[in-house]
């Protein structure tokens, strides 16, 4: 009789262990799985992202150029006065520029999505490009990163010279705004999609029919634009975009990459008669937000200059060191 008993207790605890578990212990399981395989969130602040682009920097002035790729996506894009650079060409064009001195201010932060931000920044610089001394330079500077396999990158950057701003005593304020009469261009609602060559595209047409409250609602609300003459926010592009004659505007030679699934960065010349000879690069990022595609910042202002011909010619830099001592690239 007790080793009946005994044995049915064994049978009651070897069925109480293998019992269906609850459906708290499904959860908790569940959980515990779920937090085992997801990798974990990468945060960012603006103290850290500012600490980033002061880092990618210091590889530069160290000539640290394997610590420097590193930092630096495969589709990374860097927009200069000579073209669009890839990884590649980035990497060899920091080589010939030796920063002795890069001090920094003005700095922006806009957190772009949850896996992506960009900061804008005033860059003063001294050092040598290509074994020669140049004159002191100031750039208005951008750059966009993104989090990739655990580990924030460098995908975007693109810096124009600082130049004064423009006087508003130059053109009579009755001259320019009459002409953008909001009432005589179509009030429509202007809409973007995944697209950003078309959204940029759309945006130039707008600004061309002086459709300045269609230009208004393809911008966030945190819009920020990078020219040499400042920085300014959604409100101070919107007065901006009024100031010029856009009419005659030819865009070309546009390129863009994805950023990640919800943001893109495209890149552009823009000529426009009576401005730059020949034309600025201009470049936009933008993001969807709750379903919506808006652009979230602008970098324009940057000259297009000729590529450096193929041949070594030692007589122009030797007649003209200050401007050919120039750095077209910094990363």
């Amino acid at each position: 009789m007790k080793k009946t008993l005994a044995l049915v207790s064994l049978l009651v605890l070897a069925l109480a262990c293998a019992a269906p578990p609850t459906n708290r212990d499904l959860a908790t399981e569940t959980n515990r799985n779920a937090n085992l395989a997801a990798p974990a969130a990468l945060t960012m602040t603006e103290a850290d992202a500012i600490a980033k682009e002061k880092a990618i920097w210091e590889t530069i002035k160290v000539k640290d150029y394997e610590a420097f790729g590193s930092m630096l996506a495969n589709d990374q894009m860097e927009v200069v006065d000579v073209g669009v650079h890839d990884k590649a060409a980035s990497i060899a064009g920091v080589r010939d520029f030796e920063p002795s001195e890069v001090v920094f201010s003005d700095w922006k932060y806009v957190q772009i999505d949850k896996d992506a931000f960009v900061v804008t920044y005033n860059a003063n610089m001294k050092g040598k490009y290509k074994g020669k001394e140049f004159e002191p330079q100031s750039v208005r500077a951008s750059s966009a990163w993104v989090a990739r396999d655990g580990k924030w990158m460098a995908i975007f950057h693109q810096e124009c010279p600082v130049k004064p701003a423009m006087t508003p005593a130059a053109t009579p304020a009755t001259s320019a705004k009459p002409m953008a009469s909001p009432s005589t261009a179509p009030m429509a609602a202007a809409t973007a999609g995944a697209d950003p060559v078309a959204n940029e595209k759309a945006v130039w047409d707008l600004i061309k029919s002086k459709n300045y409250d269609g230009f208004a609602s393809m911008l966030a609300a945190d819009f920020v634009e990078v020219e040499p003459d400042g920085v300014y926010d959604k409100a101070g592009s919107i007065k901006g975009v009024q100031m010029f004659d856009a009419s005659k505007a030819v865009l070309s030679d546009f390129k863009s990459a994805n950023i990640d699934a919800d943001a893109a960065v495209v890149t552009y010349v823009s000529t426009i008669p009576g401005m730059a000879p020949k034309g600025e690069r201009h470049s936009t990022i933008w993001v969807n937000r709750d379903g919506k595609w808006q652009a979230v910042l602008h970098h324009g202002g940057t000259p297009v200059a000729a590529p450096a011909p193929a041949s070594a010619s030692p007589a122009p830099a030797a007649a003209a060191p200050k401007a050919s001592a120039s750095p077209a690239t910094k990363y």
